[in-house]
This record gives C-alpha cells, sequence and structure tokens, in this order.
C-alpha cells in the first residue's frame, strides 16, 4: 500500500507534461498500486478565483472511484476572499488540509498576512503543506521565473504556535538542509521524498532522520512517478520502515486507520 502525498491535478501551463490528465494519472496509479493520493489544483498557483478551483478539485475527488484522492485546497492571502476560501475548504468541502505556494502567490513567511493564515488554519484544525518549489529555476520558462520558498522564518514561527502541523513539500533541497533538525524538533513537520536525490539516498537520510518524519510523495504530473518508487526500490529497507514511510505516517497524519 501506498499514499503519494504529494500530487496536482491539472496541466502545467509551461509544457505538457505525463499524466497531465486525470484518466491517465489513475491509470499510472492503478498499475503500481497506489491506493491514495493527496491532490492539489495546478490552477490553484495561477488562478484569481480560488472558490472555483477549490470547488472543481473537490467535484473531481468526489467522483473519482479508482484511487482514494484527498483534496488539498488552494488559499491565497493575497486576494481580497481567501478567509472565506479557507472556511469552504474546512467548512463545506471537509478538507483535511490546504496546500501553501508563497513564492508563486508572491508573499514571504515573515509578513504578518502569513502568521495570520497559519493562525487561522489552525482554528479550524488543518493540515498545511507548504510546497518549497515546484520547478528547479534552471528548467523554468525564461519569462517566469519563481524562486524557491526562503524558510528561514518558518521555525520560530512553529515553535511559537505549537496547534500547527505542517508538512514541507519538496522540502529536501541543499538550501533547506540547515533548517531541518530545527524544523523537526518541533514534533510537529513532515517531508515527503519528492526531491530527495543521490544514489541509495533514502537510506542515508534515514541515518539523521526519524521514518516518523518521512512520507511517499511524487510530485505528478511535474516529476514522474516511477522516479519516486525507484528511491523506494533502491533503499535497503525493512518491512516496518517501508509501511511506516509509505503509508503509515499518512493514516496517522489525518487520523484515519483506514
Amino acid at each position: 500500500m501506498i499514499i503519494d502525498t504529494n500530487a496536482y491535478l491539472g496541466q502545467w501551463p509551461f509544457r505538457r507534461t505525463p499524466c497531465d490528465e486525470l484518466n491517465q494519472l489513475l491509470e499510472v496509479y492503478k498499475r503500481y498500486g497506489i491506493s491514495e493520493a493527496w491532490v492539489g489544483s495546478l490552477e490553484g498557483l495561477f488562478h484569481r478565483d480560488m472558490g472555483g478551483v477549490n470547488y472543481r478539485l473537490y467535484q473531481t475527488c468526489q467522483t473519482v472511484k479508482e484511487v482514494r484522492l484527498v483534496p488539498f485546497g488552494s488559499v491565497n492571502p493575497r486576494l481580497p476572499d481567501w478567509k472565506e476560501d479557507l472556511r469552504r475548504c474546512a467548512e463545506e468541502y471537509k478538507m483535511p488540509g490546504i496546500r501553501l505556494h508563497p513564492n508563486y502567490h508572491r508573499y514571504q513567511l515573515d509578513e504578518p498576512i502569513f502568521q495570520e493564515l497559519l493562525e487561522l488554519a489552525a482554528q479550524y484544525r488543518l493540515l498545511l503543506q507548504l510546497v518549497v518549489r515546484m520547478e528547479d529555476v534552471r528548467v523554468q520558462d525564461a519569462r517566469f521565473t519563481v524562486p524557491d520558498v526562503d524558510l528561514q522564518p518558518l521555525p520560530e514561527l512553529l515553535e511559537t504556535r505549537p496547534e500547527i502541523k505542517m508538512m514541507i513539500l519538496n522540502g529536501f533541497l541543499h538550501s533547506t538542509q540547515p533548517l531541518l533538525p530545527r524544523l523537526l524538533n518541533t514534533g510537529r513537520v513532515w517531508l515527503e521524498i519528492a526531491t530527495l536525490e543521490g544514489l541509495a539516498g533514502l537510506e542515508h537520510i534515514l541515518h539523521r532522520i526519524s521514518a516518523n518524519r518521512i512520507m511517499f510523495g511524487s510530485h505528478v504530473p511535474l516529476f514522474s512517478l516511477e522516479s519516486a518508487l525507484l528511491k523506494l526500490q533502491e533503499a535497503e529497507l525493512t518491512t516496518d520502515i517501508r509501511e511506516t514511510i509509505c503509508w503509515q505516517n499518512a493514516r496517522h497524519l489525518l487520523g484515519r486507520s483506514q
């Protein structure tokens, strides 16, 4: 059993990618035994009508039966109705969390608007997924370059807000490595493996980070699902550790037994 905690629905506006149509994604998931995926909407990075984005995401997840799709809504605190978007995600659509893209929505983590978002999300008991990058800057369209999110302010924000639980998506990067120990020491931060690189990278990282803090994530459709699966295959993991990473951590984080 595998739960993919880092996936998207929709098409990337700068290029076509494998699995950027829903039927293709579901076919690949079934082929490799992915039983569940936590999905955001690629529209959520670029559209201003977040209400429409989140409603379409919710409706799609409701209609798919082959794989359990768990919707993570988009909230842009730069837009006027962002608090209503957040409320709908939590109360109307019963989403377990939201996915944040500060670099695409043009705000920094040390701004008051982000702190307000954190506190309101905590009131709704939403899991926050913060995405550090979507694409390496070296492969981005030169007309639309987006830097990685600067996580420097994040440890202090989380240390003073013990009610917040957060996943860092695409967080295994050179720039984030010095911050990871402090973030993980809060006991309320988790990572996934989509951007973990290097030969036996997963085995090496487990010498420094507990398996209880790591989940499976693919970043499809921008990355290939096979890339993430290969990281599992090449790692010499015990059955217990493999299950912890592949699905147990995800289930426990959402408070589900099934």
